[in-house]
């Protein structure tokens, strides 16, 4: 049976509530079909993020532009990161190939990915369906193998481990991401970007800016649109040579470099660049560069399967000694302790 003559299909009738705000589009297709797989520990502000702009969309026109079925593994409720339950319409199954299915991830499980719904997302890609991943949920793509050669994103926090696990993907840190069929975001309120995207793309500028109104998003972000602050933002400090300096420790975490290259690559003198960090991070560049490598092998010890020492190494870290004791000390355990906690 082919996923366009599945009979276990449920989608719910379009929502469209009254409201005072009223805008007039000529739907230019049909009614457009969202289907959201939610996985354990999905996060409920990108998954609602997606949601409301829809909803809204048809608010705004009082006509169905757009429907969403919610679906888990097996029907069952799911519990978000924040512990709050979700009902959903129905058990994983085939769906029919105008349906986009997206996959709404959090909290990351790297083994909570079913191979029921992986070989489901490969069949809706082979009958030539739209896929998208909200946040986490774009390890499950990678997973099935439809991210492989494509450009992806996902939350910032999870795309150290990301790129480990899945080399063969061009990840961005950019809010959102489309490559033909397949669509990313990194979650939180960029959802509500990807979505008021593909209303615009449905129904033209205007009308998705009003949405965004409608949801006080003011500050719309494009596909290109960096995830996070700048870095002289979340500094308080727009000293250039420091953010020079934290700049080329972030490119060189897995084969660090010297305190003097580092200086250089700022634009300045190691005492000048020593004193700047005193100055505005009341701590050594070295601590600073130390502690930005450990964070990151705490992120691959929690969501990849790395040994503790191929995290080592991929943290910049020749010695396991060093690495041990200096873990150990920022984190209050050791990495082996760490590994077995995960």
């Amino acid at each position: 049976m082919s996923c366009l003559e599945n009979d276990t299909f449920a989608a719910r009738a379009p929502i469209i509530p009254q409201g005072a705000a009223f805008f007039a589009v000529k739907p230019t297709t049909g009614v457009r079909h969202f289907a959201f797989h939610l996985l354990p520990d999905f996060t409920l502000l990108a998954f609602s993020a997606a949601i409301d702009p829809l909803r809204i969309a048809n608010q705004l026109a009082q006509q169905p532009l757009y429907r969403w079925t919610v679906i888990s593994a097996d029907g069952d409720p799911v519990v978000s990161s924040c512990g709050m339950s979700v009902n959903v319409d129905q058990p994983l199954a085939p769906l029919p190939r105008e349906t986009d299915i997206v996959v709404c991830g959090g909290t990351v499980r790297t083994k909570g990915v079913s191979r029921d719904l992986l070989a489901l997302l490969r069949q809706h890609a082979r009958f030539g369906g739209r896929i998208g991943g909200i946040c986490t949920g774009a390890i499950a793509l990678a997973q099935g193998g439809l991210l492989e050669g494509r450009r992806a994103t996902l939350h910032w926090e999870n795309q150290p481990a990301f790129r480990e696990t899945f080399p063969g993907v061009e990840v961005t840190a950019n809010t959102c991401e489309v490559d033909g069929p397949i669509f990313t975001c990194g979650g939180g309120v960029g959802a509500a970007d990807m979505m008021l995207d593909r209303i615009e793309a449905d129904y033209g500028r205007s009308f998705a800016d009003v949405v965004a109104d409608m949801c006080l998003h003011t500050q719309r972000r494009t596909q290109r649109a960096p995830q996070r602050a700048s870095i002289s933002n979340a500094l308080d400090s727009r000293n250039p040579l420091l953010v020079r300096a934290i700049k080329a420790m972030q490119a060189n975490i897995e084969t660090p470099v010297s305190m003097d290259d580092l200086a250089e690559a700022a634009g300045c003198s190691r005492r000048q660049m020593e004193r700047l960090f005193v100055k505005y991070l009341h701590q050594t560049p070295y601590r600073y560069f130390r502690d930005l490598r450990l964070d990151h092998a705490r992120g691959l010890m929690r969501e990849t399967d790395l040994s503790v020492t191929e995290i080592a190494v991929a943290s910049g870290f020749t010695s396991p000694v060093v690495f041990t004791k200096s873990f150990r000390a920022r984190f209050g355990y050791s990495p082996a302790k760490g590994r077995k906690a995960v």
